[in-house]
């Protein structure tokens, strides 16, 4: 039985990780950039190449993961209910949280 590694590394953005696929696309909270900038990300903290090629940063790798904007957008609503029985008391809110996606160009 044939098994496929594929390349991936594990970046940080935002306060959180993300795991970076070549070619594949991720949402991240909203970055600065305009649509088809490249973007790198050098808080990498794993990388496997292969089977037997792993790496772990302490804290940090030194080789980047970069990207390239494909779109901003908003990420689904959110409701916020809040309520108080018995005295009248509602408060209904939304929430839409801005969003970049951004396509994986090198590992």
């Amino acid at each position: 039985m044939e098994q496929i590694f594929e390349t991936y590394a594990i970046f940080k953005s935002g306060g959180k990780q993300y795991q970076a696929l070549l070619g594949k696309t991720v949402a991240l909270e909203q970055l600065e950039g305009n649509v088809g900038d490249t973007i790198t990300f050098t808080e990498v903290l794993f990388r496997k190449e292969n089977a037997s090629t792993v790496e772990f940063g302490t804290p940090f790798l030194t080789k980047p993961v970069t990207a390239t904007i494909v779109k901003h957008m908003k990420g689904p609503k959110i409701i916020i209910f809040r309520f108080k029985r018995r005295k009248k008391s509602r408060v209904k809110k939304g929430h839409r949280q801005p969003m970049t996606i951004v396509r994986i160009e090198t590992i």
